[in-house]
C-alpha cells in the first residue's frame, strides 16, 4: 500500500517535470525562431558582430530543443511532436512585424528574462519531484541563457547611438 501512494506521487511529480521540459522545448523553438529573424534583419555599423551573435546564440538554443525533448523520455514523459503544439505549450513570444535593431536585441533580452526566470523555478520542481537530472539540466541553461542575456545587455547599455 506505501509503495502504490509512493508511486502515485512519483507519478505526479514526473508529469510536472516533463510540463516544464515541454514549455522550455516550445520556448526553445520559438527563441530559436526569433533569433534566425533578428540574425537575418540585423544592420547598421556593428551588423557583422551582431549578425554573428545572433546566430551564435540561435545555435545555442536550438541544441537545448533536443536535450528537453530527450530528458521528457529519459523520466518517463513525452516530448512535444506535432508543430501546431510548440506555441501554445510556449510562454516565449513569436515575434511579430518589423524592428528596429535596439527593438530585436531587447525581444530577445527580454525572452531570455522568461526563460532565465522560469528555469529557476523549474529547477524547484525538478528539485521537489527528485529529479536531479533536469535540475542540473536547467541550472546548466540558465548559465548559458544568462551569458547571451549579457551580451544583448550590454549592446543595449552603451547607448553609444550604433545600434539604434
Amino acid at each position: 500500500m506505501a509503495k502504490k501512494g509512493k508511486s502515485e506521487k512519483g507519478t505526479k511529480g514526473v508529469a510536472r517535470v516533463v510540463a516544464t521540459l515541454q514549455r522550455q522545448q516550445a520556448n526553445a523553438l520559438v527563441a530559436y525562431l526569433n533569433y534566425k529573424k533578428y540574425h537575418w534583419l540585423s544592420y547598421g555599423p556593428l551588423f557583422r558582430d551582431i549578425h554573428l551573435m545572433l546566430d551564435e546564440q540561435a545555435t545555442l538554443v536550438y541544441d537545448t530543443i533536443d536535450e528537453f525533448a530527450e530528458r521528457a523520455i529519459m523520466v518517463g514523459g513525452a516530448p512535444l511532436g506535432d508543430p501546431a503544439d510548440y506555441l501554445p505549450n510556449a510562454s516565449a513570444k513569436p515575434s511579430k512585424g518589423k524592428l528596429s535593431l535596439d527593438e530585436m536585441i531587447a525581444e530577445a533580452r527580454a525572452t531570455l528574462d522568461v526563460v532565465i526566470e522560469e528555469m529557476h523555478a523549474d529547477a524547484e520542481v525538478a528539485t521537489e519531484a527528485g529529479d536531479i537530472g533536469t535540475a542540473d539540466l536547467y541550472t546548466r541553461l540558465v548559465q548559458v541563457h544568462q551569458k547571451s542575456r549579457w551580451f544583448l545587455n550590454e549592446i543595449l547599455q552603451k547607448r553609444d547611438g550604433l545600434t539604434s
